[in-house]
């Protein structure tokens, strides 16, 4: 690819920037949905009195 794609005509540092961002956001919201996903599990099985889930 030509580097004049790369910087995107001048914008490449707020394209990329952009990029990065959402891939950050994409993420955090991918983790944290695990994360609670988990909380609630190991939660349901407290209150059941069950040995917590171990995925």
């Amino acid at each position: 690819m030509s580097a004049e794609f790369w910087n995107m005509g001048g914008y490449a540092l707020y394209v990329w920037g952009s990029f990065g961002a959402a891939l950050a956001v994409h993420l955090w919201n991918v983790l944290s949905a695990r994360a609670q996903r988990r909380r609630l599990l190991d939660s349901l099985a407290d209150s059941e009195g069950e040995q917590p889930v171990d995925e």
